[in-house]
């Protein structure tokens, strides 16, 4: 919900002499949604946090903060509750888009097993996670030894990559693909591409209606701050 700009200057300063920056605005420190100090764990995304703000005309429009968006859900859902949060993950694991495959077109069969294949070869090489694949309308039961695999690897990253992986995972129905793109095996255009080859092979045979296209449209944009939050983290 857009509100009255109400600050002037947007600066950056260290938070309790810790490694974290906070975001002032006028000098007074920015809350989370939930009341905890904005505070970021690097230099880089306190900066391009900052320039959201910044950035904001006469109204504020969280719509076009996504870095604050991601930087929010992990201060007030992820940090408080991380088992929670990889439960959620591996939830989107359990239906992962990447383990349903095609029975025909031929040619579609063969994108998917061109495009997803790989990715599956890297989780197990990269985590150990050796997630089952099903054709048609079978239900791909994973191996609790695989979910095990998997939560014990998400266990290891901190609040803020959990968070990003959350918003990627949700986005593109897939938690292997979120991963890709957080470890830089897959470029944002090619996470979407990874995502949605169904609807791409489509739209390659019948066109993008407006709407189809609008939302693609978004959703790599999306992407794109998903993976620069990503980068920004490493800074």
């Amino acid at each position: 919900m857009s509100r009255n700009r109400f600050y002037k200057e947007v600066s950056i300063d260290a938070a309790d002499g810790a490694s974290l920056r906070r975001i002032l605005l006028d000098g007074k420190a920015v809350k989370t949604p939930g009341g905890a100090l904005l505070a970021l764990p690097s230099e880089g995304l306190a900066q391009a946090v900052a320039e959201e703000w910044q950035a904001q005309a006469t109204l504020i429009r969280p719509d076009t903060m996504i870095l604050t968006k991601l930087a929010n859900t992990a201060i007030d859902r992820v940090a408080p509750n991380p088992a929670s949060a990889r439960e959620q993950l591996v939830l989107i694991a359990r239906s992962d888009v990447v383990c349903y495959r095609a029975t025909s077109p031929s040619d579609l069969v063969r994108r998917q097993t061109a495009t997803w294949n790989p990715l599956a070869a890297w989780m197990l090489d990269r985590f150990a996670v050796s997630l089952q694949s099903t054709s048609g309308l079978t239900f791909a039961e994973q191996e609790p030894s695989a979910i095990a695999a998997l939560d014990s690897a998400l266990s290891t990253l901190d609040a803020f990559v959990v968070a990003a992986l959350y918003a990627a995972a949700a986005l593109c129905g897939s938690l292997v693909i979120a991963l890709a793109l957080g470890e830089r095996k897959l470029a944002p255009d090619e996470a979407f591409a990874a995502a949605n080859l169904d609807k791409i092979y489509q739209a390659e045979r019948w066109g993008w209606d407006e709407q189809a296209s609008a939302k693609a449209a978004s959703e790599r944009a999306e992407l794109n701050q998903i993976s620069r939050f990503f980068e920004l983290l490493r800074t």
